[in-house]
Parts: structure tokens; C-alpha cells; sequence
């Protein structure tokens, strides 16, 4: 007898290929039959008009500190995710000496918008190694994690506060290149960094890695290259809007030297300039030409983010407004009500020189969200715009008087300027290009900002009944099999015999992804997006239940991946 049936399912085992209606036995947390089962299961489960998939890999996550307080990771499993890659963009909890603790906390507070009260209450901080933060997982997990190593966290380890800013000397090279290889040895997935303009630490000051040259990239690339299973991660200014050609030869130079794929986030589409797109994916292209292989990451929906003046978010990101909001809040709320200083802000925003950040601009259609005075009251949900109108005031004018009126706390919901059919069908194309990788959700940070974890459930739901972007079963392999066979994950990402169980069952008339809404459920009482799923009627991890009918079971199957032993080695060319 098999421990778990599934009964006529239409299959979409992943690959690709169209969809068959049949059975899928699982025992000891392996896929033993698929097609028509005969043995009987000790659990049984009638899937007639349902659809079997494999469990999604979400290959950009920051639950690196979540998962101890929320080892099921939701929202993430709320929509079929099983596995997730952590440890992305630098940023990782070790290795960690006791006295660097604060500072990690309070870089990974300003960079990733994790809570401070939550990294402090939330997370236990026992351990030093790489090896032992795996370790003090490991056993305690309701999907599968795998993590790589920060570089900010070597470079920390290693270099301290005093060689902050400083290029590493050839000692300081080898400890990290050694600290970097003792990571890996005990499970790593590989090398992650950062190199953007736009992270910067707790106190402000650009993170540390930015300051590592060359010969320091590369020499964590061969640390990398001599390990089995392992990959890259890299973040840089570029990855926002326009790559430079300096950048496009590290990243090359750096899959080829480790002789790994690396991969970047976060590819955006716009209709409207569809030239950054293929500037951004020429990246792929030269980094092929040497040998090298570079994967850009871009999300299938557009994702759930709200705005504050009051806290970091894109805003303060515009080029040329961070005078303004670096301010304490008094400070800044003055400088918001002057008339001159709102010509320059919004002159500024919508200047060429914004870059991306200049679709920020469109201050009518902002959605007022939460306010918090009595006289914005009848504001909320309600667009700019239209206040605007009511008012007879500008719409830069009106969103300033309101937040200002709210001690600039009030929620905002910008509505995307890229939603339009043109960009839909750019997008398609982008995702069926093979430079170009589904994900990039950044679930597990920026959480009362952003709530990418529900990607899978919205972009089936647009498949299936939505915009009919691609057929499902295309949409599935890129969420299940391409990520799987990015990162060399053994036996997943696909429903076919000997493959680990992770199964993700949903009703096809219904899938779909609720709104995202804030609550307070993070230690400290502190807020964050959380969206919950429709029609996920089952999912597994290694052959157990862990979400039914899109509630979770508080089942804790999940395991550590580790390189080498979870994984295989997947080459640049």
C-alpha cells in the first residue's frame, strides 16, 4: 500500500508538455507511479477536475530570517511554493561573529524593510558558521529552503567595521575565500552580492560590498567553481534600468570564471521603451560569447507594492530626493509644504534623469489606502486624481497635503503605468526568451511594501482565465522545471517517477490570488502584505500535506537543500 494517491488528476507534470488525465502514487516522499495507479493509498485523494503540478520554486526569497518565527513561509505556501532560494542580493544571517549581530539587523532592517523589533524578538542569533544557521533550520521547515552566502556577511566577518570601505589585502582575500568555501562545504548554494548604489547600511553608509574590485569578485567565482552544486546571484546600479558596459563584463566575467550560471533581478518590460529590454538582456548575450551564461529574473504579475513618505520605499530611491527625505519627519514634512521645494521634487521625478524611477510620477493615480486623520477620511480608496479634481488642486499638490495632513503616514497604492496590452505581449516574449527566467518574488522582505510571494496563483489565474497570456502548461514549466534546472535542484521541479513529491493540486475554475491587505502578525506586532489563495486545494512537500483548501495544515516536512547533496552541478555553457 502507497502512503498518498492522487485519482484522476489532469497532470501538468512540468516539462511542458499538454496536460493527461491519471493517477500519481506517492510513498516515503517520492513520486513511485504516474499514469494509473493500481495499488490503493493509505490516503486517497479524488482530484477528478482538478490540476496536478509540480510545487513551485521560487528562486528570489528573503525568508532567511522569517522562516524562524514563520517556518511555513506564508505567504508563499499559500500559493504552491514548496521551494525557496534565499540568501539572495549579499544579504544573509551569517556568517556572523555575536558582536556583528546589530549591525546585520540593522542593515538587513534598511536594505530588505525587515523590522528591526522582528530581527530582534523573532530570530535567535545562536550561531556563528554558515553551517550552524543551516543547522538550526533544518528539521524545523513547512517547504524546502536553500540558501547562499552574502557577501556583505563575509566581508563583515572578515574585514570588520574599520575596513568598511576599504579593498580587501591579499590576507583579507584569503579569509573570506576560505570562510566562503567553509560556507559552502557545509551547504551553501554559492555566491550571492550586491554592488547597487541603492543599498546602503543601517547607518547609512553604501553596504560594504560595493567596495570590493574586481579581483575580489572573481576570486569568490573560484571558490564557487570548485564546489559541486553550486550557483550565483548578483545584484548591481544596472539591474534597474540600464546595465553600463563595465557592469556587463564583471557578470560575465564572473559566470565564466565560476563556470555557473548567474543570475540578476529584476527584469521590467515596458511597451514603451522596448529598447532598455534588449540593452538589459544583451548582458546575456556577450557573457554567452565568453563562455558565460546570465539569467535576468521577471515577475509574471505585477506586484501588490504601497508607498509611504513617512518610510523607505522607491520614493526615496528618486534621483535627487534624498535630501528631502532623509530628514527626521518634522523636518521633512516642512520641506514637503514648501511650494518651491515641490516644484524641484516633482521637476525631478519626472525628469529623464529619474530612469525607472520616473514612472513613479504619475501622481493621479495613486490610490489613497490607509490615512490616519480625520480629515482624509473620505479619501481612502479613492485616486489622486480624482481628490484632485474634487479639490481643484494639482495632483502633486493634493497627495503632499494629504500625507502631510497624516504625519505622512498615509498608505499609498500607486497603480503600474505598464499594464497596458502592448506591454502584456513584450512581457510573454521576454519570459519565452531564454536569457529570461520566471520569479523574483523578494517574498520575505520589504514586507509592508511589496507582496510578491503570490505570484504562482496570479499568474494561473491569468492563464487560465485572465489576460490567456500561455497555456498553462507552459507557465507551469516556468515556474517548476526551468528554476529547478537553473539551479541544478535534484529530482524536482517535475511529476515523473523517482521525482521527490512536492505536488501543488488546484481547481482550475477558480486559482486566483485575494488582494493583498496589511496585517500585524510579525514579532513586535509589527505590519506586513500578506495575500491569501483561492482554489489551491492541495499542496505537498515531500509527500505531505501541507496546505488544504488554501489553509494550512502547520505541517513541518520541509528540508535544508545543500549543495552538492541536494543539487547538481549546472555549468555556464
Amino acid at each position: 500500500m502507497l502512503e498518498y494517491v492522487i485519482r484522476g488528476a489532469t497532470i501538468i507534470d512540468g516539462t511542458g508538455a499538454p496536460g493527461v488525465v491519471g493517477d500519481i502514487g506517492i510513498d516515503q516522499g517520492r513520486i513511485v507511479a504516474v499514469g494509473t495507479v493500481t495499488d490503493d493509498g493509505s490516503t486517497e485523494f479524488d482530484a477528478t477536475g482538478l490540476v496536478a503540478m509540480p510545487g513551485v520554486i521560487d528562486p528570489h526569497t528573503h525568508y532567511d530570517a522569517q522562516l524562524f518565527w514563520d517556518p511555513l513561509a506564508t505567504p508563499s505556501n499559500l500559493h504552491g511554493v514548496t521551494t525557496i532560494i534565499g540568501g539572495n542580493c549579499g544579504f544573509t544571517l551569517a556568517p556572523v561573529k555575536a558582536e556583528d549581530v546589530g549591525y546585520i539587523s540593522r542593515m538587513m532592517q534598511k536594505v530588505e524593510g525587515m523590522p528591526l523589533v522582528a530581527l530582534e524578538q523573532g530570530v535567535p542569533w545562536n550561531w556563528e558558521s554558515f553551517g550552524e544557521y543551516l543547522d538550526s533550520l533544518d528539521g524545523n521547515l513547512g517547504v524546502n529552503a536553500g540558501f547562499l552566502v552574502g557577501h556583505c556577511a563575509l566581508r563583515r566577518n572578515v574585514m570588520g567595521d574599520a575596513r568598511h570601505e576599504a579593498v580587501a589585502s591579499d590576507e583579507e582575500l584569503d579569509a573570506m575565500r576560505k570562510l566562503l568555501a567553509e560556507s559552502i562545504e557545509a551547504g551553501g548554494l554559492g555566491f550571492s552580492s550586491s554592488q547597487s548604489r541603492t543599498h546602503s547600511d543601517g547607518e547609512g553608509r553604501p553596504i560594504s560590498s560595493s567596495f570590493a574590485d574586481n579581483r575580489e569578485m572573481l576570486a569568490f567565482c573560484e571558490v564557487v567553481e570548485a564546489h559541486e552544486g553550486t550557483t550565483l546571484e548578483y545584484i548591481t546600479s544596472g539591474c534597474l534600468d540600464n546595465f553600463t558596459d563595465d557592469e556587463v563584463s564583471l557578470m560575465a566575467a564572473m559566470s565564466k570564471t565560476a563556470n555557473r550560471p548567474l543570475n540578476w533581478n529584476l527584469l521590467t518590460v515596458d511597451s514603451r521603451s522596448p529598447e532598455k529590454t534588449e540593452h538589459q538582456l544583451a548582458a546575456s548575450t556577450k557573457a554567452a560569447e565568453i563562455g558565460g551564461r546570465i539569467v535576468a529574473l521577471s515577475m509574471p504579475t505585477l506586484v501588490p507594492m504601497n508607498m509611504s513618505f513617512a518610510n523607505h520605499c522607491a520614493l526615496f530611491l528618486i534621483p535627487g530626493w534624498g535630501e528631502v527625505m532623509s530628514l527626521p519627519i518634522d523636518e521633512r514634512m516642512e520641506q514637503l509644504a514648501d511650494p518651491g521645494v515641490r516644484i524641484k521634487l516633482n521637476d525631478l521625478a519626472r525628469s529623464k534623469d529619474a530612469g525607472v524611477f520616473r514612472r513613479l510620477s504619475g501622481w493621479g493615480t495613486y490610490m489613497i489606502g490607509d490615512t490616519y486623520s480625520a480629515e482624509n477620511k473620505s479619501f481612502e480608496w479613492r485616486t489622486v486624481d480624482d481628490i484632485a479634481q474634487e479639490l481643484g488642486k494639482g495632483t502633486f499638490d493634493t497627495l503632499l497635503d494629504i500625507v502631510i495632513a497624516d504625519g505622512l503616514k498615509t498608505v499609498l497604492w500607486p497603480n503600474p503605468s505598464d499594464g497596458d496590452e502592448e506591454s502584456w505581449s513584450a512581457r510573454v516574449a521576454a519570459w519565452k526568451d531564454p536569457r529570461v527566467m520566471v520569479g523574483g518574488s523578494d517574498a520575505g522582505a520589504h514586507l509592508d511594501r511589496m507582496c510578491g510571494a503570490n505570484y504562482p496563483t496570479a499568474f494561473l489565474a491569468d492563464c487560465v482565465r485572465g489576460r490567456k497570456l500561455l497555456p498553462v502548461e507552459e507557465a507551469v514549466r516556468m515556474m517548476t522545471q526551468q528554476p529547478a534546472e537553473l539551479f541544478g535542484l535534484a529530482d524536482r521541479g517535475v511529476l515523473k517517477e523517482g521525482a521527490i513529491a512536492d505536488v501543488m493540486i488546484f481547481d482550475p475554475a477558480t486559482i486566483d490570488s485575494e488582494p493583498a491587505r496589511l496585517v500585524n502578525d510579525l514579532p513586535g506586532d509589527s505590519p506586513r502584505l500578506y495575500a491569501a489563495s483561492i482554489g489551491v486545494v492541495r499542496v505537498l512537500v515531500n509527500g505531505v500535506e501541507t496546505i488544504v483548501d488554501s489553509e494550512a495544515t502547520g505541517a513541518l516536512p520541509g528540508s535544508i537543500l545543500r549543495s552538492g547533496k541536494d543539487t547538481v552541478t549546472v555549468t555556464a555553457s
